[in-house]
This record gives structure tokens, sequence and C-alpha cells, in this order.
């Protein structure tokens, strides 16, 4: 399983600061912390989320993915992703593509529906290990009703900051209908060399990610910048990201920015990386496109773009759907297999 310590994130790698956001004060509506949560989403997109109070429930979900991780091969590919675009269930180790070249990823994941997390005992979108079933009630689906209450918190705020009217977002994110949103365990193996992508650079597919890792391996691509940073992981702060879906039904006021994963460095770089992240996206019939009709913020950020920029004439579930099908190395036929994968960093100018 996840060890108990660590040896320490080095002092002598390119790191980029986050801003540190403070749930309970966001929860409070404290005018300051929303400000900063405000300042972290149109810059970089990225923030460290602090007392956040799921770190009992993230605690039972590494154990959970230390006891899947360990079934035989055999047992995780009964639960396969498969190649046709549906994310939930087991991904091997070099299933998936991290670049243009076909380079294949190194990392092994399972992905719960958040479907099946509240419709338990009954079954929504697939099945899944009896590892995972004996748990679900216990460990899963606690972890992802904490998650969707952050992250429907979060949502609220950028609402309001976005002069949207009340719970349109929220809307979006209907716990009635089926969507993405799913809870992903990961596990990558120790790689010595420090430049292997595990995960390749991308954007993330959905609205909000919500993600806890206690070793280095995270880095971004801060606009402006010449080479990747990393991202330090800090005990008991959750690392917050903004997707696609919110970039486009803000107009690009909200930020999804470039990441990717890599191998932890210095001392890190001989263990296990594990890292858990709920992933909330919009319900599978909602149309991505800026909603200028709702709020002239948002209709004045489009007015200076590029026409058409941020209508993608595509639902939540055709976008996510594409990306993933063509991140799958068995629908690989070549470099534009890869660049049809791609999200909202193939629209920026």
């Amino acid at each position: 399983m996840p060890a108990l310590a660590y040896p320490p994130f080095p002092d002598d790698v390119p790191t980029h600061p986050l801003l540190v956001i403070d749930y309970e004060l966001i929860k409070a509506r404290d005018a300051g912390e929303i400000e900063r949560l405000w300042e972290a989403g149109t810059k970089l997109g990225f923030w460290y989320l602090k007392n956040h109070g799921a770190d009992e429930f993230v605690d039972r979900m590494f154990t959970l993915g230390a006891e899947v991780m360990a079934l035989p091969t055999e047992e995780k590919m009964k639960f396969e992703q498969g190649d046709d675009g549906m994310s939930f269930g087991y991904k091997a180790a070099g299933a998936n593509a991290v670049d243009a070249t076909g380079e294949r990823d190194t990392v092994e994941f399972l992905n719960v529906a958040k479907d099946d997390a509240l419709a338990w005992p009954k079954q929504a979108r697939r099945a899944y290990p009896e590892t995972v079933n004996a748990q679900m009630h216990t460990t899963v689906v606690p972890f992802v009703k904490k998650s969707l209450e952050v992250n429907n918190t979060l949502l609220e705020v950028f609402n309001d900051r976005l002069g949207l009217p009340a719970g349109t977002l929220l809307r979006f994110h209907s716990a009635e209908e089926y969507s993405g949103s799913e809870a992903r365990l990961i596990k990558n193996p120790p790689i010595s060399n420090l430049n292997k992508q595990a995960i390749g650079s991308h954007t993330d597919f959905g609205t909000l990610s919500f993600l806890h890792n206690r070793l280095g391996g995270l880095q971004v691509f801060v606009p402006g910048a010449e080479s990747w940073q990393y991202v330090k992981p800090i005990p008991n702060h959750a690392i917050c990201n903004i997707g696609d879906a919110l970039a486009i039904f803000s107009g690009g006021i909200l930020r999804s920015n470039l990441h990717r994963v890599v191998p932890p460095p210095g001392q890190q770089s001989g263990l296990e990386r594990w890292s858990l992240v709920f992933f909330t996206r919009p319900g599978n019939s909602s149309v991505l496109t800026a909603l200028t009709q709702d709020s002239p913020t948002i209709a004045e950020s489009v007015r200076s773009a590029p026409p058409g920029k941020y209508e993608t004439g595509s639902t939540a579930f055709e976008w996510f759907s594409r990306r993933i099908k063509n991140q799958r190395i068995n629908n690989r036929k070549g470099p534009e297999t890869w660049m049809a994968s791609r999200g909202t960093e193939q629209i920026e100018v």
C-alpha cells in the first residue's frame, strides 16, 4: 500500500508556487478568500486547497487502491475500460499514448463512475472488481460525496463571480444526470528516467479536478514559461484545477492549463507514486459553449476572442468520449489520433 512516510521533495528542482485556498473560508463566503480563488482560477487554473475535510476518505481510498492493484492482472482486465471512449473501469499501463509519437504511458488506474457510487447498491454504468464492491459503501461512496460537496461549493463561487444567475453551473452538473464524473485511483511504478511521461501533457476533460498525491511528479506548463515546472506536494493539501468545460462555459475567463505527470524527483524517484483524483464533469447532454446569454461578463470576454472559439458544437459526452478514445493505443492510426484527443489547448491563440 502507499507508504506512510516519504523522502522530502528536493529543493533544487524548479517548482511553481500555487495559491493556498482555505476551503472553510470559501464555505463561509469570505470575500478575501474568494478573491484569491478567482485569481487562481483566472491566471493559472491551479491552486492548493486546505481544510477540505477529505483526508479520512482519501486515506481509505489509497488503501483500497493498493488492494485493487494487487489483484492478478487477469482479474483486473475483466473490468478493462475498452476502446470505445468509456473511461470507467480499469486501465492497464501502456494502454494510452502520452504524445503524438505513440509513446505509451506507465500508469495503471481504476475509475469508478460517480453514477455507480450514487446508485449503489444498484449498478448504473458498469461492474467493478469485488474488492471495490466490498468497500463501495464504506470507502468509495463517502469519498465521491465529499468530492462533489467540495467541487460544487467551488462551482457556486465561480458561478457568482462570472455573473451567472444563481445555480446555473450546478444545473449543468446535476447528480441525477449521467456524466463522466469519476473517482480515479492511480499507480505509477518506480522509474529512473525522470523525463519519462507517466501521463502525457493535457488539459483536463471536465469542469473541476480534486487531486490528492503525496509525492512529486505533477508538472504544469505556466503561460509564458519555456519549461515544465513541478508542483510540490504539501501534506493535507489537495491540488485543484479547472478543466475544459469550465474554461469553455466561462468564455476563457477561467483557465484550463496544460499539465502532465512524470516520475517524482530526487530521493522520491525510487518509490511507487500513488495519486487519487475526483473529476467533476458536466451532465452528458450539456452542450459545451460559452454562457454568453446568461452573463454580460462572459459575453464581453467572448467578444474579444476569435469568432466561434468557444462554440464547440459538442456535448460533454461527445467531448469526453472523443478525448478518451483517441488516447488509446489500440485506436492509434498515427499522430493525427493523438491530435484528435486534444482539448482546449488546441483553441488557444
